[in-house]
């Protein structure tokens, strides 16, 4: 496993744990009376560690789209759909911090709009890569056989 796979995994499981944390389930499902788990229970813990691996993951997909945008031409119907997703994900993001600052107000229906498809998202942007990988269809772009 290269470096930057074993970084992006480290990074989406840390993602997911203080993205969990923003919702009280660690402290109502027992999980941070668990030995060694109650910093899972301190919202803004999670929540700055939300903040640092979102910054880190905006410098990846930056990376990303820096490789991919030559080859744009040649990105597959698979890699579009989750580069979609990753922009809905990194946009509701950018509105969830918008939303957090003192003097910025959503509302709270666009609030919750902005939530449900932040986490649709995410669980679809899951589910997708889950679903491109067993069926071998992961690659973001079309391997051209003529070289």
């Amino acid at each position: 496993m290269r470096m930057r796979t074993l970084l992006f995994i480290l990074l989406m499981a840390a993602m997911a744990v203080s993205g969990f944390g923003q919702m009280p389930i660690f402290k109502r499902y027992y999980v941070a009376d668990l030995p060694g788990m109650a910093w899972t229970a301190d919202y803004y813990f999670t929540h700055a560690m939300h903040y640092v691996g979102a910054a880190i993951l905006l410098a990846l997909l930056g990376y990303a789209a820096a490789r991919l945008a030559p080859v744009a031409g040649r990105i597959t119907l698979s890699g579009w759909l989750r580069i979609v997703l990753w922009a809905t994900i990194v946009a509701t993001g950018l509105l969830r911090v918008l939303k957090n600052l003192p003097d910025m107000h959503l509302g709270p229906e666009l609030t919750l709009v902005v939530d449900i498809t932040h986490l649709g998202a995410v669980m679809a942007l899951g589910m997708t890569a889950l679903a491109v990988r067993l069926v071998g269809k992961s690659a973001y772009v079309k391997i051209s056989r003529e070289t």
